[in-house]
This record gives C-alpha cells, sequence and structure tokens, in this order.
C-alpha cells in the first residue's frame, strides 16, 4: 500500500476520519495552518495520519504502512503516536515493540467561556518583584530556541518572523533572563495548544501559573481559545488552577527511533 501526501480539497476527504476527536494539534493539520495529513488513497481514504510536532494521529481502518510512516525521521528520532482505536494500538506496539513506550496522557475540556479573568489577572500578579512579564518577542524567541529546556515553546515556528506573525507567547523573566514560559506550541485557526515550560531551578515558584495566566488573557482579547492537552497529573493540576476542567485520560506511545 502506498502513503499519499493529502492536501488542499482532497482534506474534505480525509477529514471525517478524524470526527469527534477534540484535539486541536488534528485541526491545525485538516487546516493547513501546520502540520501534515497523509492517507492511504487520495480519493477514497480508508485511513489516514496527521503529523504535526512531535505527534502523530492515527484514525480510520489500521494500516500498517502508516504506522511505519514517519516523514520527520530525518529530523526527529522521536515521536508520540496517538491512536484512535485498541486496534491502531495493538499495530503500533506489534511494529515497534521495546521502541514503544505506552503512556497515559490526559484531555482537558475545551470550555471557551470557563475562565474568571479577576482569579487569572490575581496568578499574574503573585510573582515576585524581582520578574518581569513580557510578550514573547523576537530576541526573546532566540533566547528561547537557545536553551533546551525552553526550545519547545517556539520550535514549531521557524523563525521569530514567522512565530510573530502566527505564534503567541508569555516569557517570565529574572534580570532579562527567560526562566519561565507559556506558549504556542501550535496553531490553528480558532486558538493555540499550549505549551508551558520552566527552568529546572526557577520551578515551584508559580511562575507557570503566572505565565500561563497572562497567555490565557491575551488569546481571549484575540478572540482565540487556548487549548490545553496534559502531559502528567502535575500538568492537570496547573491547568484546573486556572479554571480548566479535566476531561479524561487516553493512551499514547513514545516511539524511540533510534537503531531502526
Amino acid at each position: 500500500m502506498a502513503v499519499y501526501s493529502i492536501k488542499g480539497e482532497q482534506l474534505r476527504k480525509v477529514a471525517h476520519l478524524f470526527d469527534g476527536w477534540e484535539e486541536t494539534l488534528i485541526w491545525s493539520a485538516l487546516q493547513e495552518c501546520m502540520g501534515s495529513v497523509f492517507a492511504d488513497s487520495i480519493e477514497h481514504p480508508t485511513a489516514a495520519q496527521v503529523v504535526i510536532a512531535d505527534f502523530c494521529f492515527l484514525a480510520g481502518q489500521p494500516q500498517l504502512e502508516l504506522v511505519l510512516h514517519n516523514p520527520n525521521k530525518s529530523k526527529s528520532q522521536f515521536i508520540i503516536m496517538v491512536p484512535e482505536n485498541e486496534a491502531w494500538a495493538k499495530l503500533i506496539e506489534e511494529s515497534y515493540g521495546s521502541h514503544a513506550k505506552k503512556i497515559t496522557r490526559y484531555a482537558i475540556k475545551k470550555e471557551p467561556n470557563v475562565f474568571d479573568p479577576l482569579r487569572l489577572k490575581t496568578a499574574i500578579e503573585s510573582i515576585g518583584s524581582d520578574y518581569e512579564i513580557k510578550l514573547i518577542d523576537e530576541a526573546i524567541y532566540q533566547q528561547a530556541m537557545a536553551s533546551e529546556w525552553s526550545r519547545d515553546l517556539c520550535s514549531q515556528f521557524e523563525n521569530g518572523k514567522v512565530y510573530k506573525e502566527k505564534g503567541l507567547g508569555v516569557a517570565v523573566l529574572y534580570k532579562g533572563e527567560l526562566v519561565s514560559g507559556a506558549s504556542s506550541y501550535t496553531r490553528y485557526n480558532e486558538g493555540i495548544e499550549i505549551e508551558i515550560d520552566t527552568k529546572t531551578e526557577f520551578r515551584r515558584k508559580g511562575l507557570a501559573y503566572a505565565a500561563a495566566a497572562k497567555l490565557i488573557l491575551e488569546c481571549i482579547d484575540r478572540n482565540l481559545y487556548p487549548s490545553w492537552d496534559a502531559q502528567n497529573k502535575w500538568s492537570v493540576a496547573l491547568a484546573e488552577k486556572l479554571g480548566y476542567h479535566f476531561d479524561k485520560e487516553y493512551t499514547a506511545y513514545e516511539i524511540s527511533l533510534f537503531g531502526l
């Protein structure tokens, strides 16, 4: 079976395979904002794959060729695969064996009117006077990209100019140095997917809480939805502190491509 790149008008024939999947990374690809879409057929697709950032989503009738297909392998030896169902999950496990680590992630409900602006403003004001909160500009973009801990804040935007046009983020600075941030991991037409990162020695100081609160308010001002998906229970707790509500657990696989 061949794997076909799906673009433009062809995307309408693939979109139904992802119906009911409340995942903004998928929307980003289907809207051609970011990422790529692949399928087993252009005219009559029965299975599809969305590849965006470090993620891969698989839907429709399980197909081995799509499980093994990784267009970003030359750039990264790591990908997180999210199967639509148990059949896809079984195929991932059979295909990658010990290279596939089964994990649990946590979906957060998408509720546009759930946020309390006063609560968020209080969160922003909660950090010490030693810190400065600013929107991420080109200079801060360069700072973020220069360090491993902060790169994911901006890494899906190829340069500072593109980030300024399509991205949105908040930085917490200490003596001019980026130490925490909340930013658009990805972008879709109606909003962003939030990425939170804090330098190790600056954690547990409320910086991520303040940065996220500021970013949510900036999104509200721009009529964008600040979507949140949690990697772990700490992220769930932070989301709930900001006003979000937990939805459900889901299965994903961290795939190491080294040696394959």
